[in-house]
């Protein structure tokens, strides 16, 4: 089955062919046929796209809307020019949406019917700036397919739906959950469960005898503990606001901090909130950036004090989330790093390990730094009781593999 898999936001569409089926998925020879991102929609977009040859390609082209977007994709993918051997519209037989919450409802992935586009649309509140534009996506891909090529939404949240009550609910009154659903709900979910399955296929576990704490670190953060191949804690809470120091996202605070910082510097709730979200995290400790590898330059060259602050708080709140877990599950086999920092900065890794030695983490220097540019293993030593692993997250894939067992109804290997 060649499924297109869709992840849009308000400017932006992230997008990748992947070819998959029950043999595939048992033996991981999904085949990947091309991927990309196209920027700025709505006006002259960027488009980068990845062939098949492993060649990388941009281009410009005039996208007023997502709509479009996803008309051109279709469009180009289907082409001779892309390599990709599709030929028609028709050689798209299915499409997988990334979709960012999927409340209590939806506990696995789905197909979309006009029941599935109300639940979604019945979340919109819990995810106003990530659901409208995956409902749009949705749209999109219906209006450049037809509605016969059936759509499957795999959702952020379904992975934590797992978490027990005394996990997921905050203590608050109760009747808040009851009435409002004011509860832990996570995020990452795909990303998370995307580890935990690589990592069981390196290491030949069973999926019941995994536990490990995966770290997804990026411009957002989130870290997740894993026992019997479910989620049983994450740092992301109502909103993905909650948890770990991000690159603009302030991560755990006092709730008070919100009407005490709007009654000193005269901002409203939502401008209070706004700036807890794109204005803090590293970008406002540092003053400078919200992006690792500058703050590592400043910081390393520079000397520059904020930017070593920024990292140090970043590192120490990942490594208090990890102990936290670890004693939540009374040990663990694992901490298994991915993201955009976790996968490629071997510092970041060092700086969090560094302090968990009383767990039985010890890491090798060497194989830590090698472990750069989408490289998978493990960096801790042979005898550490508690490993340390790099392992890539793989979204598209698994968004790719849930639309072929929905759209199939089979019971392929669960990932």
């Amino acid at each position: 089955m060649n499924v297109l898999v869709l992840n849009a936001g308000s400017a932006t569409l992230k997008f990748q062919v992947v070819v998959t089926d029950a043999d595939r998925i048992a033996t991981d020879h999904d085949e990947k046929l091309i991927r990309g991102q196209i920027e700025r929609i709505g006006g002259e977009s960027v488009i980068t796209l990845r062939l098949p040859d492993g060649s990388s390609r941009k281009r410009t082209a005039a996208l007023r809307d997502l709509r479009a977007a996803v008309d051109w994709l279709v469009g180009f993918v289907t082409s001779t020019d892309s390599g990709t051997g599709l030929t028609a519209r028709a050689d798209l037989h299915a499409v997988g949406h990334r979709v960012v919450h999927g409340g209590e409802q939806f506990r696995n992935s789905v197909l979309v019917d006009e029941a599935v586009l109300r639940g979604i649309e019945e979340n919109v509140e819990l995810a106003p700036l990530h659901n409208p534009h995956n409902l749009r996506g949705i749209e999109a891909a219906r209006a450049a397919l037809g509605d016969g090529v059936p759509q499957v939404a795999v959702f952020d949240t379904a992975f934590h739906q797992t978490l027990p009550e005394h996990a997921y609910l905050y203590a608050i009154p109760y009747p808040l959950y009851r009435r409002h659903k004011v509860r832990r709900y996570g995020f990452h979910g795909t990303s998370h469960r995307s580890i935990a399955y690589r990592f069981r296929k390196l290491t030949g576990r069973a999926r019941a005898d995994v536990r490990i704490v995966t770290l997804h670190l990026g411009n957002g953060c989130s870290a997740c503990a894993i026992l019997g191949g479910e989620s049983i804690d994450t740092s992301m809470g109502f909103t993905p606001l909650e948890g770990l120091v991000m690159g603009t996202r302030a991560g755990d605070i006092d709730a008070a901090l919100l009407d005490y910082i709007g009654a000193k510097e005269g901002m409203s709730l939502p401008q209070v909130e706004t700036m807890l979200n794109n204005q803090s995290g590293l970008l406002g400790i540092s003053g400078l950036t919200n992006d690792m590898r500058d703050l590592l330059a400043e910081a390393n060259e520079l000397h520059d004090r904020r930017a070593r602050l920024a990292i140090e708080m970043f590192c120490y709140r990942a490594r208090k989330y990890v102990g936290s877990y670890l004693a939540g599950m009374g040990g663990a086999d694992a901490v298994v790093f991915a993201g955009g920092v976790g996968e490629n900065s071997p510092e970041i890794r060092a700086r969090i390990c560094e302090g968990l030695e009383w767990a039985g983490l010890r890491i090798d220097p060497a194989a830590n730094q090698a472990l750069v540019g989408g490289h998978e293993g493990r960096f801790s030593t042979p005898d550490a009781p508690l490993e340390a692993w790099v392992v890539p997250t793989d979204e598209e894939l698994l968004i790719a593999r849930d639309t072929y067992r929905v759209v199939c109804a089979v019971d392929a290997p669960k990932t």
